[in-house]
């Protein structure tokens, strides 16, 4: 039985997300007109409303930052974390277009040891993400202490391949019109 090592792991991730950051930045309107719905169920179960403070892990080109960004309105703020530089570049081009650049915060890094303030978040946000992490426990446990006492947190993952049929049978068809995907929040 082999072992991953969690360092080379998400070396080789970041790199992987560097390399296709182009392709999202060619895509980036059709790619979120298929996601838009998971975006807006994610603020919603995480209760995002105007003034609120949130946190996005693995926000690739900005989503669901930007969705919540123009919830959470002048008086709030939102931090999008992610591994890839490449991928928060086109994220920061695409808030900077929509006018969201004073509301959004763009910081690389990754989620199991990025240094996160203790008790400032109402909700954390994650679409599409947690399934990448090599320790999930270490990820969320970091996220955890950032959340304020009654904060919520909603993500979106990937079915298993047996339970999503439409990625398991084609690598032609991208992730992001996958039909499987579960919701946690606390």
């Amino acid at each position: 039985m082999s072992t991953i090592d969690p360092k080379q792991y998400k070396e080789a991730e970041r790199r992987s997300w560097d390399n296709v950051a182009n392709n999202w930045r060619k895509w980036w309107k059709t790619i979120e007109r298929g996601a838009e719905k998971v975006s807006r169920r994610l603020i919603e179960l995480a209760e995002i409303k105007p003034g609120s403070i949130v946190l996005d892990i693995a926000t690739g080109i900005g989503e669901p930052a930007i969705t919540a960004a123009n919830r959470v309105g002048q008086n709030g703020h939102v931090l999008a974390t992610d591994i890839s530089p490449q991928m928060l570049s086109v994220a920061k081009q695409r808030a900077t277009s929509l006018g969201l650049q004073n509301l959004i915060e763009f910081k690389e890094g990754d989620i199991e040891a990025i240094e996160l303030p203790s008790s400032m978040f109402d909700a954390v946000l994650c679409r599409w993400g947690l399934m990448f992490l090599p320790d999930l426990k270490a990820g969320l446990s970091n996220v955890y202490r950032s959340l304020v006492e009654g904060g919520h947190i909603a993500a979106a993952v990937w079915a298993l391949p047996d339970q999503n049929t439409l990625i398991a049978t084609t690598t032609l068809i991208p992730y992001w019109v996958c039909t499987g995907y579960a919701v946690w929040f606390d």
